[in-house]
């Protein structure tokens, strides 16, 4: 199990595979260089917290980037919020329940050309046991040996049945903002 980088959401598994090419690259992800964090508004303000825990498998052409397919297993509970309190209360019943729902899958289906190293993704998210669909934009850029995918989306919690219950649902925003940043290089 390698750690480093999602999401978002964003602990777990992260594969690009070229599919159709006869020469497939493997590419480990650099955890050092990679994160997944969120941000989501409280009546105290921003919040901020960071996965910890997650692994990677990359197979990529930087050749043939639309053909790029990404997983991403997030450890649900390594969300690290920046205050205690509101980690417990984050992995916790009524938000994560990471003890019955211990990950959070990113399934990417299709990256779309955009302008240079921009792309828009599709892709499938699954949270407590809920899959949803989501679209958003982001840059992927080939320097020598690395490769660095980033990208940022907005979540609505609800949508996925994530503090939907009691006053946490009126006191914490509903959209959820996640950014990712995935650096890889091909494997020896």
């Amino acid at each position: 199990m390698r750690r480093g980088l999602i999401a978002g959401l964003v602990v777990g598994t992260v594969l690009f595979a070229d599919i159709g090419r006869a020469e497939e690259r493997v590419w480990d992800v650099v955890p050092a260089e990679s994160v997944i964090s969120l941000r989501v508004g409280t009546p105290l303000g921003s919040r901020t917290g960071r996965f910890e825990r997650w692994t990677g498998d990359v197979r990529f052409d930087p050749e043939a980037p639309l053909l790029t397919r990404v997983g991403i297993e997030v450890e649900a509970g390594s969300l690290r919020m920046n205050d205690a309190a509101l980690t417990r209360t984050a992995v916790g019943s009524n938000f994560l329940d990471s003890g019955r729902h211990p990950s959070i899958v990113f399934r990417l289906r299709a990256l779309e050309s955009g302008e240079g190293s921009r792309f828009t993704a599709r892709a499938d998210i699954t949270m407590k046991g809920v899959t949803r669909p989501v679209v958003f934009p982001v840059t992927l850029r080939t320097q020598g040996r690395t490769t660095q995918m980033a990208g940022g989306l907005s979540l609505d919690r609800a949508a996925f049945g994530i503090g939907t219950g009691g006053p946490w649902d009126r006191l914490i925003g509903r959209q959820v903002r996640v950014d990712v940043v995935l650096t890889t290089r091909p494997a020896a």
